[in-house]
């Protein structure tokens, strides 16, 4: 895991694609200040401008993250499926309680 923003890694992807940082800090809505800044590790990134950079890069937006030095949140979805199990393991232990009290 990346603890620092890869600078090398944005810039091959950007060149890969035929792009400047001009156009990575646009579509993320930031000044060319600002981005340099990040590439500098001198500002955090949003989940917004990160959601951006992966986009327009073509990866996803915790691959542009880790790139970014930054810990992608937790999938949402393995959340809910944890949630979801928990959920049916209460209701099969509810059914079973009530079947013992069914006659």
């Amino acid at each position: 895991m990346a603890l620092f923003f890869d600078r090398d890694w944005y810039e091959g992807r950007l060149a890969e694609r035929g792009l400047s940082r001009a156009v990575l800090a646009a579509v993320a809505h930031m000044d060319e200040a600002s981005l340099d800044l990040a590439f500098k590790d001198q500002r955090e990134l949003s989940w917004n401008e990160l959601a951006a950079f992966a986009e327009l890069l073509g990866v996803t937006a915790a691959e542009a993250a880790l790139r970014a030095g930054v810990r992608p949140p937790p999938d949402p979805l393995d959340g809910q499926a944890k949630r979801i199990a928990m959920l049916e393991a209460r209701v099969a232990t509810l059914e079973a309680r009530l079947g013992k009290l069914e006659p």
